[in-house]
């Protein structure tokens, strides 16, 4: 495992966004696009995340997750369309078979708070 400094983790900006849109790309065969609203600071950014095998786009729509926000954006799929946040979930084992853990807030916050 890579080591980072304290000063490199500082630099992540870690905020709670509500997933106000989620669908499948038609030509997605693993991820999911995710339309999340950070707040006013930030806006409504997109995500994709490797979960579609997991989980139904419907049931997270509304939900609340954590996202790192300034990361630079990455091109998605043959439509080139941009990722610009990343959503942070838990990993038990990192293969295609075992579904991740989507971090659950025990209460709604506003959002664009910052995770600490």
């Amino acid at each position: 495992m890579d080591q980072i400094s304290f000063d490199d983790f500082q630099k992540i900006d870690m905020r709670i966004g509500t997933v106000v849109e989620a669908e499948v790309p038609v030509w997605s065969h693993w991820v999911m696009k995710l339309i999340v609203d950070l707040g006013e600071e930030i806006g409504t950014k997109t995500a994709f995340s490797g979960i579609m095998k997991f989980f139904d786009a419907k049931d997270l729509q509304g939900k609340q997750f954590p996202f790192v926000v300034n990361m630079k954006p990455k091109t998605i799929g043959p439509e080139k369309e941009l990722s610009e946040v990343m959503m942070i979930m838990a990993v038990e084992k990192d293969d295609e078979e075992t579904a991740p853990v989507l971090f659950k807030l025990s209460k709604k916050v506003p959002n664009g708070t910052k995770v600490a």
